[in-house]
């Protein structure tokens, strides 16, 4: 299963190796749970089991809210209020599965990140981070479907907005759009179209997640180095790695439950901090809200979408050579699924020989600007479509495709790594001490 040099499954029992002949389900399972893993990993390589907590929890969630939810414009917010209400135990199960999905993206950009830093999406795990990057957009159509079951009024408005994105792509966006929402409006057979996807795309995730877990069980994990664990014997394999289990099992476990701690205190008493006022409103299409936002996790993104109005050069340029084709609104559509497509592209944009940043001094600067730049992106798209803040979605917008189209690509020419541990024991040795070998 793994590159690297270990102990594979042995059945010992008749039923063991009787079981094993035909279907090694147990073998498949020990090389999962013994696979060798780096021995330097830090806390940030904890996100992984925080994210299979929060699947296996919206799914079972969701599972069981469908029980009690209606897919009908007039039945679906009453059959809410019924959940939230009168069915045992129905205001935490809301509770947990709309905070859960908050917790999820918290988790996945942790991860994300974290893998930018540590350059975990550069050869051999190119395949892995695409995997990822899909995982990510599944993510999100999944929240977005979510977010308009509840069928208030920012669940009616937002997918107004985001399904007339697609109207902008020329030629054939009005058919795509009519596709999406079944009809000429967002109404009944949007809200059908969109519940069954919402419940139907979280199972994709999980075999997504699958062949996420399998490539890079492949190419064995990244570390916080980017050396590679030595792969010539078994004896050289060891000096750099422990077994998953129980090491970074019980770690992983740890972590959880801290996590757990803070997420459950959030559900007990602030359950609607994160979530707008506006949606516990029931949907009127005659009605539009002052403001309309969509959930946190999608404001970077939003923030993007509006940065490029009519009046910006690079949209002006653009409309001008593609003869109008290309208008200010179907321009911000490109932005916005432009500024995840840079992120997946990361493997072939960034050119430096050296995996991590902890060893390169200069990447370390704009790295720490992107992240700072992420969370302004966040803050700007909450807010309203004006002055000042138009102009600072631009500039931030402007930063999120340099830092990957032009800084990137140029540090690995221009910049100076420090020296990297020859071993990954070496830097385990550094970190936390040689462990004595016991006298004889």
């Amino acid at each position: 299963m793994s590159g690297i040099p270990h102990d594979h499954y042995e059945p010992k029992t008749g039923a063991e190796k009787w079981l094993h002949s035909r279907l090694p389900i147990l073998g498949l399972l020990y090389d999962t749970i013994m696979i060798p893993t780096p021995k330097n990993l830090n806390w940030m390589w904890i996100w992984g089991i925080i994210l299979t907590f929060c699947l296996v929890l919206q799914i079972v969630t969701g599972i069981v809210l469908v029980m009690h939810y209606t897919p009908h414009v007039d039945m679906a917010f009453a059959s809410v209020e019924h959940i939230m209400r009168n069915v045992n135990g129905g205001h935490m199960l809301r509770y947990l599965h709309a905070n859960g999905a908050s917790l999820f993206f918290v988790a996945v950009y942790l991860h994300i990140f974290r893998g930018l830093y540590y350059g975990s999406y550069k050869t051999p795990r190119e395949v892995t981070w695409i995997i990822g990057m899909l995982i990510y957009l599944c993510m999100m159509a999944t929240a977005f479907m979510g977010y308009v079951l509840p069928w208030g009024q920012m669940s009616f408005w937002g997918a107004t907005v985001i399904t007339g994105l697609f109207g902008a792509i020329p030629w054939v966006g009005e058919p795509i759009q009519a596709w999406l929402l079944g009809g000429p409006a967002v109404d009944n057979a949007t809200l059908n179209r969109f519940f069954s996807l919402h419940y139907l795309l979280p199972f994709v995730i999980a075999a997504l997640v699958a062949v996420h877990i399998w490539a890079f069980h492949t190419t064995g994990n990244s570390n916080p180095t980017g050396v590679e664990v030595r792969r010539g014997s078994k004896e050289e394999a060891d000096k750099d790695t422990v077994s998953f289990w129980p090491y970074f099992v019980i770690k992983d476990l740890f972590a959880l439950a801290v996590i757990l701690v803070v997420f459950f205190a959030i559900v007990g008493f602030m359950p609607n901090y994160l979530g707008h006022p506006d949606n516990y409103i029931e949907a009127n299409p005659l009605v539009t809200p002052a403001h309309i936002v969509p959930e946190w996790y999608f404001l970077p993104f939003y923030a993007i979408l509006r940065a490029f109005t009519g009046d910006v050069w690079v949209v002006i340029a653009a409309s001008w050579i593609t003869g109008g084709i290309i208008d200010a609104k179907f321009f911000g559509v490109l932005a916005m699924f432009g500024a995840i497509a840079v992120m997946a592209l990361a493997p072939w944009l960034d050119t430096s020989r050296v995996r991590s940043g902890r060893y390169r001094p200069m990447f370390k600067w704009w790295f720490a600007l992107l992240c700072v730049d992420f969370i302004v992106l966040m803050w700007l798209g909450a807010m309203p479509a004006e002055e000042p803040y138009a102009t600072f979605s631009l500039i931030a917008a402007a930063y999120w495709f340099a830092y990957f189209l032009i800084i990137l690509p140029l540090l690995g020419v221009i910049e100076k790594p420090a020296a990297l541990p020859a071993t990954i024991e070496d830097d385990f040795n550094a970190h936390y001490g040689k462990a004595e070998t016991p006298a004889e």
